[in-house]
């Protein structure tokens, strides 16, 4: 694993928990699924980069 893609794993992370906290707070759908969006993109991407599949 090189730093960028541990980065980009622990920032879908923590907007993974940010996922639950909106929801458990109530906010707008919209913002959920924008959050939700963003997180996906950086797990994808996380996880693209690791060097296991070379």
């Amino acid at each position: 694993m090189n730093g960028l893609s541990t980065l980009l794993i622990v920032v879908g992370l923590f907007l993974v928990g940010g996922i639950i906290s909106f929801v458990k707070q109530g906010m707008p759908k919209q913002l959920v699924v924008l959050l939700s969006i963003g997180a996906a993109m950086c797990l994808v991407a996380g996880i693209m980069r690791l060097e296991v599949w070379n």
